[in-house]
C-alpha cells in the first residue's frame, strides 16, 4: 500500500514529460563504398570551352583520403624537392557528403588559403576501384570559374 503513493507520483511525471523531437539526423551519406586512400592519375579543367590536363603533372602525386565524413588531399613533389623551384606541396581537408551521385564538399582547410571555407558539389560516378568525379568550382572573389573531371583508382593496402 504504501508502493501506490509513488507509483502514482511516477506515473505523474512521466506523463508530465515532454516528447522531445528526435536531434536532427546528420546529411545522408552513403560514403563508406569511397573509404580509403585514393591516387589521381588523370584531371582535366575545362573554362570558357578550352579543355586544360592538369593531371598527371610529371614528378607529381596527388592522393585523396575519404572517412566517413571527411576527406583530405595531398598533392606532393616525387623528387623531394628543397628549393622554391623544385619543391611541391599543397593540401587540403574537409567534409562532404556523398547521397547517390551528389558529392559534395566543404573545404575547410587548404594549403591556398582563398580556397578555405567554401563549399563545392559534384557529379561522383564510383565504378569498382575507380571514382570519376566532375562539376564546378567557382569562387569569385579569385576568379575561379571552370568545369573539372578527375579520375582517381584505389590505393591497394
Amino acid at each position: 500500500m504504501k508502493c501506490i503513493p509513488l507509483i502514482a507520483i511516477a506515473v505523474t511525471l512521466l506523463m508530465s514529460c515532454e516528447n522531445k523531437p528526435a536531434a536532427p539526423a546528420e546529411a545522408a551519406t552513403d560514403g563508406s563504398r569511397i573509404t580509403g586512400t585514393w591516387k589521381l592519375i588523370s584531371a582535366k579543367s575545362i573554362e570558357k570551352g578550352d579543355t586544360t590536363v592538369t593531371a598527371p603533372v610529371s614528378g607529381q602525386e596527388t592522393i585523396k583520403i575519404f572517412n566517413n565524413s571527411h576527406f583530405a588531399f595531398f598533392t606532393h613533389d616525387l623528387q623531394h624537392g628543397t628549393d622554391s623551384a623544385t619543391a611541391v606541396f599543397g593540401s587540403g581537408s574537409g567534409t562532404y557528403t556523398l547521397a547517390g551521385d551528389t558529392y559534395s564538399e566543404h573545404l575547410i582547410y587548404c594549403s591556398y588559403r582563398g580556397w578555405e571555407d567554401k563549399d563545392f558539389t559534384f557529379k561522383m560516378k564510383v565504378s569498382q576501384d575507380t571514382i570519376v568525379q566532375s562539376g564546378e568550382e567557382k569562387i569569385d572573389s579569385l576568379n575561379v570559374d571552370h568545369q573539372i573531371i578527375e579520375t582517381y583508382v584505389r590505393v591497394k593496402s
